[in-house]
């Protein structure tokens, strides 16, 4: 099977395109390096470079590579900045889907999994969160990932194309050859490394008040080599279908910082700041559907052997691709 990959040089389509390698998939990478890296493309693929906003180049390399399957990775991820900027979301995310939908109906590609977050949900009614849970997004970002979902019904009731929303909670950890690292870094985990390998002074915490066991925001972690195995599981996919995927495992900020200081066996300071406009206070993935639907298996379910995996790869790529 031949898959397009868009995003394949960011932190999530690296780790992906590696895995499907791996497993004898052939691969082409399409990815304007806006945010991604040259050094986190897998020799082994082809690559192609450019901007799914550019229609007819979106065509035209799709005509070129004529896959069997896309995995959509590449879009605007930071919630504070969609809270700033909300066109690049509401208006770019959806476009650039729009493009690469409009290109598989021409070329006649069936399959599309979806990278969808559970930013959808806005503030969950229940935790843990199961697929069915309203969809009330309270940040742009949220916002165009729902949008790009129910434009991907369309297409699938309009021309055929098949779809697998991946719902991820927080995607961390590293794989053998690529890791984490973003030119704008938001994440928890990668920021509160820094602080380990003396980059810079501490980490900011941000909200003591939410309505959480310590007062800080609580998340769901997953491993990234976890996430690219349910990204082929999807691919072969009976029919059209979302999935939540997470450990179904909450961690508050503080206790993920307590769990980096035993890892790294190195202090870390942090420091108490304002909550970040967006944000949840808990984010709990229910992921019983996917390991029964799709017979997912995570390696990984708790938070240790991720931070293991991730300071591995820092300590080996202190300044990340740079």
């Amino acid at each position: 099977m031949k898959v397009f990959v868009t995003g394949g040089a960011g932190y999530i389509g690296s780790v992906c395109v590696e895995e499907l390698l791996n497993a004898g998939y052939e691969v082409a990478v399409i990815d304007n390096f806006s945010e991604g890296h040259r050094a986190a493309v897998d020799e082994r693929a082809q690559l192609i470079e450019g901007d799914l906003a550019n229609a007819a180049f979106v065509l035209e390399a799709m005509q070129r590579v004529r896959p069997d399957a896309v995995m959509h990775f590449a879009s605007n991820t930071l919630v504070p900045a969609s809270m700033v900027y909300p066109g690049r979301y509401l208006g770019g995310n959806v476009i650039n889907a729009v493009n690469l939908l409009d290109a598989c109906n021409a070329v006649g590609v069936k399959k599309f999994v979806f990278s969808s977050t559970c930013a959808i949900f806005g503030i969950p009614k229940t935790v843990p969160i199961t697929e069915d849970l309203p969809k009330e997004p309270i940040n742009p970002y949220g916002e165009s990932k729902w949008m790009v979902e129910r434009v991907l019904a369309w297409y699938e009731k309009l021309f055929g194309i098949r779809h697998v929303c991946l719902r991820y909670f927080n995607a961390a950890g590293a794989s053998q050859k690529f890791g984490e690292h973003h030119r704008v870094e938001t994440h928890l985990i990668p920021n509160v490394f820094k602080v380990a390998l003396g980059q810079t002074p501490s980490v900011e915490v941000y909200g003591t008040q939410y309505p959480t066991p310590d007062g800080t925001c609580v998340r769901d972690f997953i491993h990234i080599v976890d996430l690219a195995q349910a990204h082929m599981l999807a691919l072969h996919a009976e029919q059209s279908d979302v999935f939540n995927l997470g450990s179904g495992k909450g961690y508050s900020v503080k206790e993920v910082i307590e769990a980096t200081r035993k890892t790294t066996g190195r202090p870390i300071k942090a420091v108490e700041c304002p909550p970040r406009p967006g944000d949840p206070p808990k984010l709990v993935a229910d992921s019983r559907k996917i390991r029964k639907v799709l017979g997912w298996k995570p390696r990984y379910d708790t938070i240790e052997p991720i931070l293991e995996s991730a300071w591995r790869w820092q300590l080996a790529h202190p300044n990340g691709y740079a």
